[in-house]
């Protein structure tokens, strides 16, 4: 619903409430009147209406994800040129089911699904597509919980929908390729970080909404859960872990000179521990002696290897957030999850710009995937900052101009992802 309200003096704000844009006139003493557009009415049957049609764009979205990772489960990669559904989602099916090799606790659900479908991929294809569609509803409830909308609507839902689709802004001359020569936060060729993610969104999920009352205590129910989630996570992949953990002990230590009690602060961040020793069994299996593997300190190396313009690149990754970030760094000190998600991105961009891995891993860029989830997360607050901008004169100017800049993201996040559809590789230029 588009509301036109009256004002005292000339101005424009946009904003979004309960699932309506609002649009304040620019004209005083303008009555109120509602637009029946966006909301698609007020009613409770309207509202249905509106949230079953995005419901079915992501019924959509999840239909061709199935044709997508199906497509790559049965990719042969051992032929010359380039591979039609070219993916990693068939070496890690291999892995377990060829070399018994338990990577990721990801590895034990494709196993399971592979003998159960009788030594078909399609199982393993349907679960990485319901990954998919969960994680579509995971953000939306992140968003709402940034965006502290009083319900779940159809432009929730939508945004949340857009927000798994957008990809870095591409420019030709900057980086030859859409993907591999930028930074993302989707990403459709790797199977085991599209599991974190969505294991990492309902951890952060989990976290802010203990750290608004662990002061006063949580129960041991909640620190279960928050600390299995954490394992889970980092069982899949321990990149989420390595971005996470260090913000959230600083956040604790800030509480900490904030004459926070101690004990509480212990008790909440001690339900990390279990998911270190997770990270010491992960550091055997893939930095073991026998394997050859180890970690480096090389600046630039994994971002400077496929982008034209390497610094450039960078930017194009994440114009739409460098952008909303500069017009609301006022309410940083404000908001603590919207510092919590940049500081945690900031931490994750370094980690990926000087880390790499060395040995047969070299060149694998697996520091990226850390700053892959920060991404799609500060993307999250991003858009719920434009949603919500700042008071200024130029407030409407700056609010138009990042939306072009957000559509041009999301329109190189569906070119993409619908040539991945029709067998493009990632590689794609």
């Amino acid at each position: 619903m588009i509301c036109f309200e009256p004002m005292g003096e000339r101005n424009v704000d946009l904003g979004v409430h309960a699932g309506r844009i609002v649009v304040v006139s620019v004209y005083a003493g303008t009555r109120r009147n509602e637009i029946k557009f966006l909301r698609g009415g007020t009613s409770l049957k309207e509202k249905k209406v509106w949230r079953t049609a995005v419901h079915i764009f992501v019924l959509l979205y999840a239909v061709a994800c199935l044709w997508l990772f199906w497509q790559q489960s049965v990719a042969d990669l051992s032929v010359e040129g380039e591979i039609p559904y070219q993916s990693d989602l068939p070496l890690h099916i291999s892995m377990i089911v060829e070399d018994g090799w338990y990577y990721s606790f990801t590895a034990y659900a494709y196993k399971l699904l592979y003998v159960l479908c009788g030594g078909s991929t399609f199982g393993i294809a349907f679960f990485l597509a319901a990954v998919c569609t969960a994680t579509v509803y995971a953000m939306e409830s992140l968003v709402c919980r940034l965006g502290k909308y009083e319900e779940k609507s159809w432009f929730t839902l939508l945004l949340a929908l857009s927000l798994n689709l957008v990809m870095p802004v591409y420019v030709r001359a900057v980086g030859e390729y859409r993907y591999v020569s930028y930074q993302a936060g989707n990403i459709w060729h790797n199977s085991t970080y599209l599991c974190m993610r969505l294991a990492a969104l309902i951890a952060l999920l989990c976290y802010f909404r203990l750290e608004k009352k662990y002061r006063q205590g949580i129960t041991w129910r909640e620190w279960c859960a928050f600390a299995l989630l954490n394992v889970v996570c980092t069982g899949i992949k321990p990149s989420f872990l390595l971005a996470f953990s260090p913000v959230m002990g600083f956040f604790l230590l800030a509480d900490l000179f904030r004459r926070v009690p101690l004990k509480r602060i212990l008790a909440f961040g001690s339900a990390l521990l279990p998911s270190g020793l997770v990270l010491i069994w992960q550091n055997a299996v893939l930095f073991g002696e026998d394997t050859g593997n180890g970690i480096a300190f090389h600046p630039w190396y994994i971002f400077s290897r496929h982008a034209t313009v390497t610094k450039l690149a960078v930017v194009c990754s994440v114009l739409f957030c460098v952008l909303t970030v500069l017009t609301t760094l006022k309410q940083l000190p404000k908001e603590n999850e919207y510092r919590f998600i940049v500081a945690m991105s900031l931490l994750g961009f370094l980690e990926a710009l000087c880390l790499v891995e060395n040995g047969s891993r070299a060149v694998d860029g697996n520091f990226l995937w850390g700053y892959s989830f920060c991404l799609f997360v500060l993307f999250a607050v991003c858009a719920v900052k434009w949603l919500k901008p700042v008071q200024g004169r130029l407030r409407g100017i700056l609010q138009a101009g990042l939306g072009l800049i957000y559509g041009w993201h999301l329109y190189c996040g569906l070119y993409f992802f619908v040539n991945l559809t029709a067998g493009a590789t990632y590689w794609m230029k």
